[in-house]
């Protein structure tokens, strides 16, 4: 027999200064609900209910057995649908299951490795200009936050369209710097001003959705006339063909949705991920060590190709362990109960707002002792059989789980790599201890510089 509702703070302002919270504070209010009023919570906004869960159980309840009772918050989408469209990103139900079937055959494992090889392009020209910092001034100083985000939309360039677009790199990051910047403060917004009002915020979005826009329909369009399917992302959606289905294929506009979500969604988040990653390993150099020595083994001298990904197991940890304390994308599981429901024995009622925290479950000590300490171990047997089901979901869970996991991971791994191959990693003396901040993803709220050096063959860095 379902209960009423869980536990929560009584609030004389209808939901107000709770909103406020979540817009300004949004790390500190989940941690401090889940510290007052245990694993399930309940606060309201208005005439609605909102939830929190808390415990892995919930995770899996929420996201996997009511997946299609439990559907995404409309108003998030409603943001993102301005420039994505009806991709798969926004699309629900039977337009959902289609696009996916013609979108997943692009995230099959037999296409890693042409990917993976159009990635090591790129980390191996950042390789190059930081080698050629360093022998200019023995080391090279670097805002990491800078340096991943022009790495990561290399990447996605390259692996989406087999295109070498740096000399457009500077305007596309600033245009999708504009839109996650938009994208954050809309979703916290009351309600979105139409995009034909000539507002000062209206005009910085539609110019950065025109550059974002000429850049992928000129792509669409070059690749429709060479008809060469080139290996990247672009070939496989405009090839696409929905076999269990109507036997369809994308639209010219379905594919550009696609493309957009790719490029905005596929540089930011792991952005975000490989700044903390980077971050901890400077923190850390026993961790690049092992990290180093894993790949002795597994590699010897040569470069890591995505065979090897699989081998790198203590690697793996390290970007898993790294995505537990700080996962990119802490504010996306907002869902809404489309129906009444009962979870974790408590009523939720048609219309409730829903929410899951990957950042405080995956900081909880009953889940992963001592959580604030870096401990890629927790993800090597014996220990991580005793990782609950559902206890670390950066990526989510059930149907909805992000379709390019496997990318980011083959992607952070590679970096993380390639890099530790021929560097050593510090804080720059001085550096203050990073705050992460929310916006479009959890960033350091100030520039985060650190120090690369040559490693040299016999040395360690925790020496």
């Amino acid at each position: 027999m379902a209960t009423k509702f869980p536990p929560g703070p009584v609030d004389w302002t209808f939901g107000l200064s709770f909103m406020q919270n979540l817009k300004y504070r949004l790390m500190e209010t989940y941690e401090g609900l889940h510290r007052d009023y245990g694993d399930r919570v309940c606060c309201r906004i208005g005439p609605f209910q909102f939830f929190l869960f808390f415990h892995p159980d919930d995770v899996r309840e929420v996201l996997v057995a009511h997946s299609k009772t439990i559907l995404r918050d409309p108003r998030p989408l409603k943001v993102f649908a301005q420039w994505n469209g009806n991709s798969l990103l926004i699309a629900e139900g039977e337009d959902w299951v289609r696009q996916r079937r013609l979108v997943q055959p692009a995230f099959q494992s037999r296409r890693f490795a042409g990917y993976v090889e159009k990635m090591a392009i790129e980390v191996d020209e950042l390789k190059r200009s930081l080698a050629s910092d360093i022998a200019h001034r023995g080391y090279a100083d670097v805002n990491i936050d800078q340096t991943m985000t022009t790495l990561t939309l290399d990447i996605i360039c390259q692996t989406l369209f087999s295109t070498d677009m740096k000399s457009q790199a500077r305007e596309i990051a600033r245009a999708v710097a504009t839109l996650s910047e938009i994208a954050f403060f809309e979703m916290q917004a009351l309600f979105i001003w139409p995009r034909w009002l000539p507002t000062k915020w209206n005009r910085r979005k539609n110019e950065a959705m025109q550059i974002l826009d000429r850049v992928v329909w000129d792509l669409i369009h070059q690749r429709r006339k060479e008809n060469i399917d080139k290996g990247d992302l672009l070939s496989m959606l405009l090839s696409a063909v929905d076999e269990e289905g109507d036997g369809g294929s994308l639209t010219d506009e379905q594919v550009r949705n696609e493309a957009m979500t790719l490029m905005l969604a596929g540089h930011d988040t792991s952005a975000a991920a490989l700044d903390w990653l980077w971050m901890l390993l400077a923190k850390h150099p026993h961790v690049c060590d092992r990290c180093r020595s894993e790949l002795q083994t597994v590699c010897g001298d040569r470069a890591p190709v995505y065979a090897d990904l699989s081998m790198l197991t203590y690697l793996n940890a390290v970007v898993k362990e790294s995505l537990r304390l700080y996962p990119p994308a802490i504010g996306v599981f907002l869902r809404k109960a489309t129906e009444d429901v009962t979870i974790a024995g408590y009523s939720v009622p048609k219309g409730s707002l829903i929410a899951l925290s990957s950042l405080v479950t995956q900081r909880d000590a009953r889940w992963f002792p001592d959580p604030m300490q870096f401990d890629p171990e927790r993800f090597l047997p014996p220990r991580v059989d005793s990782i609950p089901h559902n206890a670390w979901f950066p990526f989510g869970a059930g149907p909805r789980i992000c379709i390019g996991q496997s990318f980011a991971m083959a992607e952070m791994m590679l970096i993380t790599a390639r890099l530790l191959q021929h560097f050593r990693v510090s804080m720059v003396p001085g550096q203050a201890e990073p705050v992460p901040v929310v916006t479009a993803a959890l960033r350091p709220k100030d520039p985060l510089w650190l120090r690369f050096e040559l490693k040299s063959p016999d040395s360690r860095d925790s020496k």
